[in-house]
């Protein structure tokens, strides 16, 4: 006979009691299974769900804006994939979304000009009717190719015009028009090494750019909330194309640099950047998050 807990009349059966407490494990268990493979149910919806979402990301022709890009249509986000001139990548990338059923629309232009960087938010934010998510991840590469070739202050001028004046140029007009229509999202990117320093051209470059995106990141949050966030990822050490390409000597660098003896991907950032812009992270603004694999010097 099964223990009665309760009035006589309205007998609580042990064996349900127990039945519950299994089912509630077994949900428990579910819910975490999902969660590590990226599918987690939180009242009912997918973690860091962006379903309907409207969604910019810009740079996202390649590395790391091209793995943000498709995580927040993995999500559910209607993304714009920006470019400046990489069209047949950034068109791909509108492909592969398409192809899975999300929605992507593609805008070029230069965002190292202000003018055009204007441009660019109109149109972003006629196309969609208003935005929810802005990805500044546009910046200049000047480990490879020409950039590689500029002298010093030819550098730092690239740097200046398109890492640092259009994020933010674009973070406070967006900013103004999110908190105008009383939501939304901005997420810049920085560098895990520009608090920290790094030695050469390089370093002091970028340093210089990052450490101004990541403290306008700071200011731009107390001035637009509460209906805006702003948060910043730092990476660490990335694996885009100069990472392919690195020295021997520079491989052996970022493994010894990195507890978890291994370059960082664009999809290590991708996800931390779906979930910072989720309402999962409602509570998280004016924050620098590295993703750098615990990087040490």
């Amino acid at each position: 006979m099964p223990l009665t807990l309760g009035y006589e009349d309205e007998p609580f059966q042990g064996t349900r009691l127990i039945s519950l407490i299994v089912d509630r494990s077994f949900e428990q268990i579910r819910n975490q299974q999902a969660f590590f493979y990226g599918a987690a149910m939180t009242d009912g919806k997918q973690f860091a769900d962006l379903s309907s979402l409207r969604a910019v990301v810009t740079g996202a022709s390649t590395g790391i804006g091209r793995a943000i890009a498709l995580e927040l249509a993995r999500g559910g986000a209607r993304t714009i994939v920006h470019c400046r001139q990489s069209l047949e990548a950034a068109t791909a990338v509108c492909e592969e979304i398409q192809s899975t059923g999300g929605e992507a629309h593609l805008l070029s232009a230069d965002v190292g000009q202000p003018d055009s960087a204007q441009k660019l938010i109109d149109a972003a934010w006629s196309h969609w009717d208003g935005l929810d998510i802005w990805i500044n991840n546009a910046g200049v590469d000047l480990l490879t190719g020409d950039g590689a070739t500029l002298d010093y202050g030819e550098k730092l001028q690239k740097l200046l015009d398109v890492d640092v004046r259009s994020a933010v140029l674009i973070g406070k007009e967006v900013g103004h028009r999110m908190q105008k229509s009383g939501h939304g999202v901005i997420l810049n990117i920085g560098w895990d090494q520009a608090d920290r320093g790094m030695e050469g051209d390089s370093g002091e470059l970028f340093a210089t750019a990052k450490n101004a995106v990541m403290g306008f990141t700071r200011s731009l949050a107390v001035s637009v909330a509460p209906q805006v966030r702003v948060n910043c990822i730092a990476p660490g050490w990335i694996q885009t194309a100069w990472g392919d390409n690195a020295s021997e000597t520079w491989q052996a660098r970022v493994l010894a640099e990195t507890p978890l003896q291994r370059w960082g991907t664009p999809e290590d950032i991708a996800k931390l950047a779906r979930f910072l812009v989720s309402h999962d992270a409602d509570y998280i603004t004016g924050q620098v998050i590295s993703a750098n694999g615990g990087a040490i010097r």
